[in-house]
């Protein structure tokens, strides 16, 4: 706080920053909601399932839908949500030692990670669009990006947000054009591809020229 700001009078909560933490009820409806619309899109796509099937399947009323969600992308976001926290962990798997320089090869949790994704694909080709766009694929791109950039920042590593952008838009527009069928691999060979790309990111940009 600058000298010319003036003071507040009301006591600081301890606490500021802390979120409340949801109803348990709540919680458990949420839960129930995503599970039955992963449940409904197993052989079809998004577009194809009802506000109705899903309440349905959860044993929910449609008013307890909305009251919870606007509509049902919006619940599918929330579904794959699980997906964008998979996907940056499998990334950094590799992060359980000492060593500050990360393998030739990729960890095992990445082409498990894909693996996955492929098993759910017409739900988040809905989500995911062809070169990464999409709410799914805006996600994915933020909170890879963040990581990137906090961890290149913290081992001094040049142009953190430069390198960050670019590891993120390589990740989430390949996994969304291979879940479309524009990259033939098998996940194991989509992990090696993708490590060494990524590799390559990271190494590409040095220093710059001496100030």
């Amino acid at each position: 706080m600058s000298p010319q700001e003036p003071q507040d009078p009301r006591p600081e909560s301890p606490h500021p920053e802390s979120p409340r933490p949801e109803d348990p009820r709540t919680a458990r409806t949420k839960g129930r909601l995503r599970e039955s619309l992963l449940a409904e899109c197993a052989d079809r796509p998004l577009a194809e399932v009802s506000v109705s099937a899903v309440v349905r399947r959860a044993g929910v009323g449609r008013a307890t839908f909305y009251l919870h969600y606007e509509d049902l992308p919006a619940l599918a976001v929330d579904a794959c949500a699980g997906v964008v926290h998979a996907a940056v962990d499998a990334l950094h798997a590799w992060q359980t030692g000492p060593s500050p320089r990360p393998p030739a090869r990729p960890p095992a949790a990445l082409a498990a990670f894909l693996a996955e994704a492929a098993e759910q694909a017409p739900l988040y080709r809905t989500l995911l669009l062809p070169g990464g766009g999409g709410p799914l694929g805006d996600r994915l791109h933020r909170e890879l990006r963040a990581r990137a950039r906090a961890e290149r920042a913290a081992v001094g590593a040049p142009h953190p947000e430069l390198v960050a952008s670019a590891v993120a838009a390589a990740f989430t527009g390949v996994l969304a054009d291979w879940l479309h069928g524009e990259v033939p691999a098998d996940p194991q060979a989509l992990a090696d591809h993708l490590w060494r790309l990524l590799m390559s990111l990271h190494s590409a940009v040095g220093p710059g020229p001496a100030q």
